[in-house]
This record gives C-alpha cells, sequence and structure tokens, in this order.
C-alpha cells in the first residue's frame, strides 16, 4: 500500500482518462492520492476531484510561478476552499526563482549591443524584485493561513533555498511542512528535517545521473521521508519520458526501498504511515 502525496490531477493531461489512470493506481496499491492545487481554478479542480473521488484528497494553494497572475483576493477563497473536510493540505507555495525575469534575459540575449543588454538588464533586475516580493508574501500568507487552521503545508523550493529557509526558520515549531519533489544534497536535507518538517521525493531518484539525490533519500530519517510522483511530471526509470501517473510511485518507493537496504513492503508501509499521520489521514 501507498500513497502518492503528489499530483496534478486536474491538469488536462488526465482529462481523457482519469478513471483509468485511477484504476492503474488502484491495482498498484496506490490507495489514496493528494491532488495539489497550483491557483485558484486549479485547487478549485481539486475538490472537486476529491469530492469526486474517495481516494482523492486535495491540497489548495498558489504555486509560485502563479503569483503573479494571481487575483488580488486569491487568499480569501482559497481560506475558504481549505474549510472542506477532504482538503488536507494547504499549498503548493514557496519560492522559485528559477524563471525570475532576468534569467530569462540572460538566455535572450545573444549578439545584443552592451546598451541594449544593460538596458535590459536593469530592467529585468527591477522586475526579479518585485516578483520576489510578491512570491514571498504569498508564500508568508500560506503559511500565517496553515497555523490559523492548523493543517499541512506543502513546499516547492527552486533555486532559492538560502531564502526559503529564512522564511521557514520563522515558523518552526508552528506548523508541519513537506519540501516536495526534494533534488538536493543530503546536506540540505537534514536542514529541512532540524526544522521538525518532512521531505518527499519524486522518480527523480531512479535517474541515471541523480546519486546525490537518492544519498539524500537515504539520509532523510524513515520517519520523515514520504513519496510522490508530480504526476504529469516526472516519470521514473522504466517510465521515463512517458506522462506520469499515480501508479509510477511504487517504481520510486522500490529505487528509494533499495537503496536503504530495505524490502519494498517494509519501506511503503512506513511511508504510507508518514503521510497518514502528516495529512491528517488516519
Amino acid at each position: 500500500m501507498l500513497i502518492d502525496t503528489h499530483a496534478h490531477l486536474d491538469f488536462s493531461e488526465f482529462a481523457d482518462d482519469l478513471d483509468a489512470v485511477l484504476k492503474r493506481a488502484d491495482h498498484a496499491g496506490v490507495t489514496q492520492i493528494i491532488t495539489i492545487g497550483t491557483t485558484v481554478e486549479s485547487s478549485r479542480n481539486a475538490v472537486q476531484l476529491a469530492e469526486q473521488y474517495p481516494q482523492i484528497f486535495a491540497a489548495v494553494g498558489i504555486h509560485p510561478n502563479a503569483v503573479s497572475e494571481a487575483p488580488d483576493d486569491f487568499l480569501a477563497e482559497i481560506t475558504e476552499l481549505a474549510k472542506h473536510p477532504k482538503v488536507v493540505a494547504i499549498g503548493e507555495t514557496g519560492l522559485d526563482y528559477h524563471r525570475l525575469p532576468s534569467q530569462v534575459i540572460k538566455q535572450e540575449i545573444s549578439e545584443a549591443g552592451f546598451g541594449a543588454a544593460s538596458a535590459q538588464t536593469l530592467e529585468a533586475d527591477i522586475r526579479d524584485t518585485a516578483e520576489i516580493a510578491a512570491q514571498t508574501t504569498a508564500f508568508e500568507q500560506h503559511l500565517e493561513l496553515a497555523v490559523t487552521i492548523g493543517k499541512s503545508v506543502v513546499i516547492h523550493q527552486r533555486d532559492s533555498w538560502d531564502d526559503m529557509m529564512t522564511t521557514l526558520e520563522r515558523y518552526t515549531g508552528r506548523i508541519r511542512a513537506v519540501m516536495h519533489c526534494f533534488n538536493s544534497n543530503a546536506t540540505q536535507a537534514k536542514e529541512i528535517i532540524q526544522l521538525g518538517f518532512f521531505v518527499s521525493f519524486t522518480g527523480i531518484v531512479t535517474f541515471k545521473n541523480a546519486n546525490e539525490i537518492r544519498e539524500s533519500a537515504v539520509a532523510v530519517p524513515l520517519n520523515r521521508i514520504m513519496v510522490e510522483t508530480d504526476c504529469p511530471y516526472l516519470a521514473p526509470v522504466p517510465n521515463r519520458g512517458k506522462r506520469c501517473e499515480p501508479a509510477f510511485v511504487c517504481e520510486t518507493a522500490a529505487r528509494i526501498a533499495k537503496e536503504r537496504r530495505l524490502t519494498f513492503e517494509v519501506f511503503a508501509a512506513q511511508t504510507t504511515r508518514n503521510a497518514k499521520q502528516f495529512f491528517g489521514l488516519e
């Protein structure tokens, strides 16, 4: 028995065959799935799916890359959605600096003149500051909501580690949080554990060049680790390149169990206990 702790079942990739996807998950022993909101609309859809299917639960929130396009009053609707009995977490929320305007400009500037490049860079820096401020504010709003209603938080982080940790450290002991799709080193994994939080791994651990992430999956204490697909993305080997789906979380669990020298059954049972505790699914 396994729980896929992070899926995006409302995405268009599942529009035509969700029932079949869920049947394959059930056949693989994936008994519960947390589908994650990324926008207000996505969060609404996640709740609707949770209402429709008994094995699906929802998290509601605004992905950091969607913050700049979110309505000004997004927090009011996320707060209302969070009251639903099948909403088990807030998120995904966090910080993502990978697509900041300055990063996009760096890719676009090739042989432009120095003056043009400098002007573009200056403008991008200004936009970076505004984007980071907006993401930080939204992140803190999500965390405050989690404190208020007592639900767990699903954290997204990309190229923003130090700022994310600075924010999270202020909430130590006040929230339950999981760092989803962890793809960094064991030192950073231990930093998350020291805050009392959880770490979740995707199919990346099965990739050929993911030795550092596999080391992290071994370093995390057994009572603080969870598994996920982040589907429709990051399908594990041997399905890499295909649309990912919840049944594939078994491949991720199997690889981590092997790295930790545990049986699949023992590791699956522990991650299921962890997920049930974290999301309040007991």
